[in-house]
């Protein structure tokens, strides 16, 4: 019982983990691509605001993971 409480929990940690909702974009017309972290190195030469979208959203947009978070 043990065990299966322990797997479990460490089932939910990394799904939980999976799971991404929330990016982050360059508020500018040519951005093409969406981060995970506001502090991703590809959002370094941004000089728009960074904003939060939902992945969806950015993904509707047409933009791609970043290759530093690939």
């Amino acid at each position: 019982m043990k065990t299966l409480i322990i797997l479990l929990f460490l089932f939910t940690i990394n799904f939980q983990s999976i799971v991404v909702t929330d990016v982050y974009v360059c508020d500018s017309k040519g951005a093409k691509k969406y981060h995970l972290s506001k502090d991703c190195r590809g959002l370094s030469n941004c000089k728009h605001d960074i904003v939060k979208k939902s992945k969806t959203d950015a993904q509707n947009l047409g933009l791609t993971l970043c290759g530093w978070e690939d």
